[in-house]
């Protein structure tokens, strides 16, 4: 049956010659080591000593699990293991194997006048050698790591369709390859009346014109498709400026050419974010 010992706030600080324990100075050197730890730590914390099973505990422990500190060291206990070793499960026999461990999120429930009370945490399992063999592991209860918070897939991270009007068939084939490297869906037009037409039959994601372009601007092909479809976001290529996109009635993105290839990502990943027309 395993023995319960409540550690002061040192060893050196209570007389373990009555306790199951005895003496410290016939202790090995890691379960000394281990209980000074665990006393100086201010989690709680249990040390399991020896395949017979005696525990040793801290004061905050014995307050969390409302064991008291009149309780005589020594005391048997239930056969039933602690709540924080029976949360434990498979890691407290991988610890005993040598193999530290965390179990995140735990909630062992201490009984109480009141009934029962949970306490959320995470319990971390380190095993104490004495020589090459585990004599004991010590089990911290640490306050539960923060849950990571899930956020729906990022816009900059999604996949977006793209039309680039570009009338230098270099730069547009750059550009349309620079996207689709990036993960995205990428169409390429020369002229606006051929962007207008692809947009009549399909619905993309952005629409990323040069601001000076053959028979209509970019501005003027922009204002039109942006009307069609509210929700098309907007990034503008110029060599001269920003002097032809002042007073638009539309959020949109520009880009100074030459651009550099982190201002183009940085513009995706801002565009999407972009209200919508109207919004």
């Amino acid at each position: 049956m395993p023995e319960l010992v409540l550690s002061p706030c040192s060893t050196a600080s209570y007389d373990w010659s009555a306790s199951v324990l005895g003496d410290p100075s016939g202790w090995p050197a890691p379960l000394r080591v281990a209980a000074d730890l665990l006393l100086n730590s201010p989690l709680p914390g249990l040390l399991v000593w020896g395949r017979e099973t005696v525990l040793v505990f801290n004061e905050a422990y014995a307050a969390l699990a409302g064991l008291g500190a009149g309780r005589t060291p020594g005391g048997s206990v239930p056969s039933v293991l602690p709540p924080p070793l029976s949360s434990a499960g498979a890691a407290l026999q991988g610890a005993w194997n040598g193999q530290p461990a965390v179990v995140n999120g735990a909630v062992p429930a201490f009984r109480s006048a009141e009934g029962l009370n949970e306490h959320r945490c995470d319990l971390w399992l380190t095993p104490v050698f004495d020589g090459a063999a585990v004599a004991g592991v010590m089990v911290a209860l640490a306050p539960p790591a923060p849950e990571p918070l899930v956020l729906d897939a990022a816009p900059e991270d999604a996949s977006l369709s793209i039309l680039v009007v570009e009338d230098n068939l270099d730069s547009q084939y750059l550009v349309c390859e620079m996207l689709k490297a990036f993960g995205h869906e990428a169409d390429g037009v020369a002229h606006p009346n051929d962007a207008l037409e692809l947009l009549a039959g399909r619905r993309y994601d952005v629409l990323f014109s040069d601001v000076s372009l053959p028979g209509m601007s970019g501005v003027d092909l922009a204002r039109q498709a942006v009307g069609n479809q509210p929700g098309l976001k907007v990034i503008f290529a110029s060599g001269y400026g920003d002097s032809l996109l002042r007073h638009l009635e539309f959020p949109y993105l520009s880009l100074q050419k030459p651009y550099e290839l982190d201002q183009l990502q940085d513009a995706l990943a801002k565009v999407a974010r972009l209200p919508a027309h109207g919004a």
